[in-house]
């Protein structure tokens, strides 16, 4: 939900005829008292259109930064009601909260200026940061990270109503840990209400057309802003930078020069995002921030290597001279020890955490259950029957989906060798037609939805109860994947672990008599059924709880995901003795719980580990 009141929201779109009230204050008094609190350090920036002074809260003993802003232009004539508007307009759109949004403290106003307190960002902004280094460029890592965080800003403030219309390189800021902030939200409407800036107070270069001519502005305005900045990171050039409005308008008219042509290299979704994003007409380029992020970002680069780059640099170029060669040391050790909950304790040391979790998993269940298939009719030495999962295992750790892969052919190829020919061939076909189903829809494209198969394959095969293997196998498919991967993984996985378990018990034998014996099974029916709405239920939890996150709305929203499997381990119990539910054992009772405990317990492990990003 927004978090402004629908009066207070899209004040972008407003037309000039809608007026906010003036605030009813005594602005010179108010303003004076909040700003003896702050006690000035360094002035940053001067200019025509106001400064920012780095300052000292008195009474928090912390550093803000203090941007004053001139309410009158000695070349215009404003009225005291549109600036009254403008401000008020002002601190609605500051009242943003986002981790990729720089939070106002205040925001107060006197006579001759407004005054807008915001939080220290220690670090430098993207036109200092492409003017220091080689090249005036970013690496595609350092533009992914920029652009993710940039698009998050984005989609974040246009969810509640709030437009920016003057995204450039000097609102970007990048502090010593490679942590991207977009600023000044809010200032565009109050640059132009003071007579400073073009129109709508923008700024030439960044502005598209229907901004520059004064036309009604949308989500699309940001967008195109936001798409010129990232092609003057990546490019080293600013396509749009021009003397005046028309001269301007011009040069977007004519278009831009192909990315490629000075990026050879350059994945083709991101010259392209760059190029529609970039369109004169607004109905040419997407609707929203995330749709621009979604085609931008796949392949661009790893945020995550991103981030680390920018701190280095951040940390040497704003570091003293003497202290240049131990900044880029400091910064990576401060890094390297930093606990990102998006990312999690593994996470925020490698990017790679949860890839290799997947493989982790993955190998170890398709190593377990090889196991078992080798014993049927492998080696009759323990040793090499050892060695040949492991080394199978090995290889699904390294590539999952050939795990999933070798887990039917294996089930398919022992079953055959041990089984008549003609009683074989109709669980053979329908086996081989919905592993190979599985595998061409989700296994061969998906390496976490090929480990979660493995899992509750290698789970239900080697707990006989498959009430007390669910919960397990839940928790990894609702952790690793998603919507219909995580149920069907997770019911084919359960499904096939039962015939495993069958062709065991049958020393290599089963027919499609021996498999529907097996498979009809109430425990094991619930078990699968549950299991996988469970699984899909836990994944979309987990998508929704990240979403919150995203909101800045805490991380409550994982507490429900944390019980789904120990709620499911209950049910389980339930479902598969109906009958005997008042006469089941205490015993059977603190089992079903301890499973799902347990399970639970691996839920929160899994997020603390490798965080809440889905």
């Amino acid at each position: 939900m927004p978090i402004f009141p629908p009066s207070q929201q899209r004040t972008r779109v407003i037309g000039p005829h809608e007026r906010k009230p003036v605030p009813e204050r005594v602005p010179d008094a108010t303003a004076g008292n909040l700003l003896r609190r702050y006690r000035p350090l360094e002035t940053r920036a001067t200019g025509g259109f106001g400064s920012v002074e780095i300052c000292l809260d008195a009474r928090l003993q912390r550093r803000v930064a203090i941007k004053r802003i001139p309410l009158t232009s000695p070349d215009v004539r404003t009225t005291a009601e549109t600036v009254a508007d403008a401000l008020a307009e002002a601190r609605t759109a500051s009242m943003l909260q986002h981790p990729n949004i720089v939070s106002v403290i205040d925001f107060t106003y006197d006579t001759e200026y407004a005054y807008l307190v915001m939080e220290y960002v220690d670090g430098m902004n993207l036109e200092e940061f492409l003017a220091a280094v080689d090249g005036h460029s970013l690496t595609y890592d350092e533009a992914a990270c920029i652009a993710d965080a940039l698009v998050q800003a984005l989609t974040f403030a246009h969810e509640n109503g709030v437009l920016h219309l003057d995204i450039k390189p000097a609102n970007v800021l990048i502090d010593r840990n490679g942590h991207v902030k977009l600023a000044d939200f809010g200032m565009a409407s109050l640059t132009s209400a003071a007579g400073f800036g073009g129109a709508r107070g923008g700024t030439i270069g960044y502005m598209p057309p229907e901004q520059l001519r004064g036309d009604a502005v949308d989500e699309r305005t940001d967008i195109f802003a936001l798409a010129a900045v990232l092609y003057e990171a990546l490019c080293a050039t600013a396509p749009f930078r021009a003397g005046t409005p028309a001269d301007s308008e011009k040069r977007i008219e004519e278009g831009v020069l192909y990315p490629s042509d000075l990026l050879p290299d350059i994945p083709e979704n991101t010259e392209e995002a760059l190029l529609v994003a970039l369109s004169p007409d607004p109905r040419g380029r997407m609707e929203s921030a995330a749709a621009f992020g979604d085609l931008l970002l796949p392949g661009l680069g790893h945020a995550r290597e991103g981030r680390r780059s920018l701190a280095a640099l951040i940390a040497r170029l704003t570091s003293d001279e003497e202290d240049t060669d131990d900044a880029e040391p400091q910064g990576r050790a401060a890094r390297t020890w930093e606990l990102d909950p998006a990312e999690g304790y593994l996470g925020s040391r490698t990017e790679h955490a949860r890839r290799i979790a997947c493989g982790v998993l993955a190998g170890a269940a398709v190593a377990a259950v090889s196991w078992g298939l080798l014993g049927i009719m492998g080696p009759e030495s323990a040793l090499a029957r050892a060695a040949a999962a492991l080394a199978i295992g090995a290889a699904a750790g390294i590539a999952p989906q050939m795990g999933s892969a070798l887990i039917i052919t294996g089930f398919l190829v022992i079953m055959l060798a041990g089984t008549p020919l003609l009683p074989a061939l109709p669980l053979a076909a329908l086996a081989c037609a919905v592993g190979s189903a599985w595998w061409l829809v989700w296994g061969r494209r998906d390496a976490p939805a090929s480990a979660a198969l493995a899992v509750a394959c290698a789970l239900v095969s080697l707990v006989p109860d498959p009430t007390l293997a669910a919960p397990f196998a839940i928790a990894a498919a609702g952790c690793l994947t998603a919507g219909s991967a995580a149920a069907s993984s997770m019911a084919v996985g359960m499904v096939l672990g039962r015939l495993v378990a069958a062709l065991g018990a049958g020393g290599g034998m089963l027919d499609i008599a021996g498999a529907a014996a097996a498979l009809a099974d109430l425990p094991l029916l619930a078990s699968a059924a549950l299991g996988a709405a469970c699984a899909t239920g836990l994944a979309l939890l987990l998508a929704r709880a990240w979403q919150r996150y995203l909101d800045a709305r805490g991380s409550a929203g994982y507490i429900p995901a944390y019980l789904v499997p120990l709620a499911a381990a209950i049910v389980l119990l339930c479902l598969a003795h109906p009958m005997e539910i008042p006469s089941l054992s205490p015993l059977q009772w603190a089992t079903a719980t301890a499973c799902g405990s347990a399970s639970s317990i691996i839920v929160w492990i899994y997020m603390y580990l490798f965080g809440y990003r889905k």
